[in-house]
């Protein structure tokens, strides 16, 4: 039962299968929708989050497809449980969030200057789009640079937290803001949800993007005892009506599983995955161990002496298993990727030749995808990989 469950949430995932959403610019803004957000993340160790997770799930993806899409008005930026891409169609739902923030009730995204607010959204209005290395003191250009604008950093996002201004582009991973007025579809809705509204998009995004969840995910970080009793209500409902069921895991873990789909689920390619840390399979921890019986936490935010597996440490998915993890480093300049280290859950792995093969594979198509051309360890126990031979 529980490669069956697996196989259902990498389907469902997007990961079973090579061509799930299609290819190129549809692709993409299909993978979007589908998956209810890609998480936007700045460490570039390797190429950054948002454009791995849609690089593993799209043919031909293209780093310029999501700025084509906000530009095009099919996704915009905003919060999910992170700073995220997000399908246009839900902006409504950000509402919530954005009227949170607006009435001071978060408290991280409160402490813009009203007075700054006011003159920033003044200049936009009359003067166009604007990015933060253009606001400073006396309307002069920040000169210490858009990544340390001190008050004009807080003011512009909680401008953009709140929904006044919203990312019409990135150049690079800098922003460029303009009206959210400007920004959006003439025909979207804008109508509030109401907290039953809003906790069934919740449970319908969670059970589309995943078909097997746990309480703890479909309410993850979703504070309010409201919210929850009306969630407890759906998901009794959706038991009731059989479009889930519950099921016991080996660990004693409740899962909820997509009932049609759970009678179907195929078998997925024997291909090597290269995820990011922040990809949507993994981010919720406690399902991932659950589910995959993988442990998994990113280490770059702790201290270099208590890092077991490395500072940006990828989990390798082969066929339905999480098998180990990759840390690799890109260096651009030199359009080298160093493999710094490879940690197998089970070492006989490395005698397995199918896998062996599929790793190998996995490694060089992710080396162009970082528009590298060298692949390097100085690694000796790395050297069973045929490619660094």
């Amino acid at each position: 039962m529980t490669s069956l469950l697996r196989r259902l949430a990498l389907l469902n995932q997007g990961l079973g299968k090579p061509d799930t959403f299609g290819g190129g610019l549809a692709g993409t803004r299909k993978a979007i929708e589908h998956l209810g957000y890609v998480q936007i993340d700045t460490i570039s160790v390797v190429e950054r989050a948002h454009h791995h997770v849609l690089w593993n799930r799209v043919p031909d993806y293209d780093l310029e497809h999501l700025n084509y899409l906000v530009r095009e008005k099919y996704i915009f930026e905003h919060w999910a449980h992170a700073a995220s891409y997000l399908p246009m169609r839900d902006y409504r739902y950000a509402i919530p969030f954005m009227t949170a923030v607006r009435n001071g009730e978060n408290r991280y995204f409160s402490r813009g200057d009203a007075h700054l607010m006011n003159e920033i959204l003044a200049r936009v209005k009359a003067e166009g789009k604007i990015k933060l290395r253009d606001v400073g003191s006396g309307n002069k250009k920040n000169t210490a640079g858009w990544w340390n604008a001190g008050p004009s950093r807080r003011a512009i996002e909680q401008l953009f937290m709140q929904g006044d201004l919203m990312v019409c582009e990135r150049n690079g991973m800098e922003k460029v803001y303009d009206l959210a007025e400007r920004c959006l579809p003439s025909n979207i809705d804008l109508t509030p949800p109401s907290t039953r509204e809003f906790a069934q998009y919740l449970f319908d995004t969670t059970l589309r993007t995943h078909g097997v969840f746990t309480w703890k995910q479909l309410v993850h970080l979703r504070a309010g005892k409201e919210l929850r009793e009306v969630m407890r209500r759906i998901l009794n409902d959706q038991i009731d009506l059989n479009v889930v069921q519950s099921l016991k895991m080996p660990d004693g873990q409740t899962v909820y599983a997509t009932t049609d789909v759970l009678e179907q689920a195929s078998c997925v390619e024997p291909i090597v995955r290269i995820l990011s840390p922040f990809d949507n399979l993994v981010i919720h921890r406690d399902r991932l161990s659950c589910l995959f019986s993988f442990e998994y936490r990113i280490e770059c935010y702790v201290s270099a002496t208590k890092r077991v597996y490395g500072y940006f440490c990828l989990p390798l998915l082969y066929m339905d298993h999480f098998v180990g993890r990759i840390d690799c480093k890109v260096h651009r300049a030199e359009q080298r990727l160093e493999i710094l280290s490879l940690h197998l859950e089970n070492e006989a792995m490395q005698n397995n030749d199918a896998f062996i093969e599929a790793l190998n594979t996995a490694i060089q198509e992710f080396t162009v995808f970082n528009k590298c051309s060298i692949i390097e360890t100085k690694k000796r126990d790395l050297q069973f990989l045929s490619m660094l031979n």
